[in-house]
């Protein structure tokens, strides 16, 4: 059963039965159809509709955008831009495809001639979550599209309707072939999927355990995945950083979709010889932040968006204090009201061994360590089964190259926070998974690199 269930009220507000096998077989029919039309047209022509796409979904923002925090909780303000990143996406991928796709020539001793083809190979699957309902959606899909493959979406369960609006955008600008599918399915469907000759390519965004299972299947059917898993994004500041600044941006990360992010700055590392003044600097923007209604404009934190979400952040929250962890900032679970209300909350004092510091974090918590000096702090960075993203704070910008390169992430920001960006390739390493979304690299994921030689 897929629900909207507003996590500010408890209220479901509407319900979806999982397809029954009829229903996807004749949805893969449709793709079937729709990519025998769909990757014969040229790249400019694919463009176009893409286009169109995000004219329809500029247009609907404020739409969508309510949407978004009814079903999530997302505050309004932050969903209402995340569906301008996705316009800011669809409108830069389009007017790079045809440089991504051309055939590429190479030089060859042996060859009078030799170069490569990008085409398309078929379906790709889309397997996402709910924190950022269109943008991982299009994240992965754009780029499939514009390679000219056809996609399949399975959202997750609590945001059906911000999943169906997306095919139904496509619909509205391209009504002759299902090239874009939401498929509202169970896991045993998705793996059935899977098996769907069809489908060529698997991209899935969500935890350790869901990517597992995906690429095992995907691997057992020899078929491609990308997978963009859990994060405890390092947020180092050393000694001679613009403090001020750091701890702004440190709260502002970690606080972003109410601490709901892969990419959230969840451990804050800093030198022994700022460390006072950098926590004071955290605790006054912590002050400063406000939780509540999602559709107040002032609202910086909204509610968790599943209430099996706030309960395991409450109990790896008061495991790690029972641990022996140290609160600089009070907050949690909000009690005696309706809604999954968690409030912001600062720890220091984490080992190993305690949750916090094993587990990633997904909501408004972040963990502070003072390390002596640099080597400590690089040390302290990388010590977790993580690498999706860093950040380095410096007024030494060698410095601040050099640790980059020695940090074990798939992006590392240097004076300000890990965000991605439709011009660069979006990933990570270790437990965060691998393959890229975006930019080139991302376009050429789900393409046949095909080599040509000619004698």
């Amino acid at each position: 059963m897929y629900q909207s269930l507003n996590p500010a009220n408890q209220k479901q507000f509407a319900t979806f039965e999982t397809f029954d096998r009829d229903l996807i077989q004749k949805k893969v029919a449709s793709a079937k159809s729709a990519f025998q039309y769909w990757k014969n047209l040229q790249v400019n022509e694919r463009a176009e509709i893409i286009e169109q796409f995000a004219n329809v979904f500029e247009n609907k923002k404020q739409e969508l955008g309510k949407l978004m925090s009814m079903e999530m909780g997302k505050p309004l303000v932050q969903a209402i831009a995340e569906v301008e990143k996705c316009v800011l996406l669809c409108r830069y991928t389009a007017s790079k495809a045809e440089e991504f796709l051309s055939p590429k020539s190479i030089q060859t001793d042996n060859h009078k001639e030799a170069y490569l083809l990008y085409q398309p190979v078929g379906a790709v699957l889309g397997v996402m979550p709910w924190n950022y309902p269109y943008w991982q959606a299009l994240r992965f899909g754009i780029p499939a599209l514009l390679a000219g493959n056809v996609i399949f979406l399975k959202p997750a369960p609590n945001v059906p309707q911000c999943g169906l609006e997306i095919e139904k955008a496509f619909k509205e600008v391209f009504p002759s072939h299902s090239i874009f599918q939401t498929m509202l399915l169970d896991n045993d469907q998705v793996a059935e999927l899977i098996e769907e000759p069809l489908l060529q390519g698997i991209a899935l965004t969500g935890s350790e355990g869901a990517g597992a299972a995906v690429a095992s299947k995907a691997a057992s059917e020899i078929k491609k995945a990308v997978l963009e898993l859990g994060g405890s994004d390092a947020f180092v500041v050393l000694k001679d950083a613009d403090l001020e600044k750091a701890a702004e941006v440190a709260v502002k990360s970690r606080m972003n979709n109410s601490g709901q992010t892969c990419i959230a700055a969840k451990r804050f590392i800093v030198e022994e010889a700022v460390a006072e003044e950098f926590t004071t600097a955290l605790k006054n923007n912590y002050a400063r932040l406000n939780w509540g209604d999602p559709f107040e404009e002032d609202t910086d934190i909204g509610p968790l968006a599943r209430k099996d979400l706030l309960d395991k952040l409450s109990e790896q929250l008061e495991d790690t204090i029972q641990a022996g962890a140290e609160v600089l900032v009070a907050g949690g679970k909000v009690e005696g009201i309706e809604g999954n209300f968690f409030r912001p909350v600062l720890l220091t004092g984490v080992k190993e061994g305690m949750r916090a510091y094993e587990e990633e974090l997904f909501g408004p918590v972040g963990v502070l360590y003072i390390e002596k000096d640099l080597e400590a702090a690089i040390v302290r960075a990388n010590d977790t089964r993580y690498g999706l993203g860093a950040a380095v704070w410096t007024e030494d910008l060698e410095k601040a190259k050099m640790v980059a390169a020695r940090l074990e992430a798939g992006a590392i920001a240097i004076n300000e926070m890990v965000k991605s960006d439709p011009k660069l390739p979006f990933g990570g390493i270790k437990r965060s998974g691998f393959g890229r979304e975006m930019a080139k690299e991302g376009i050429h994921e789900f393409v046949n690199i095909k080599t040509v030689i000619v004698g």
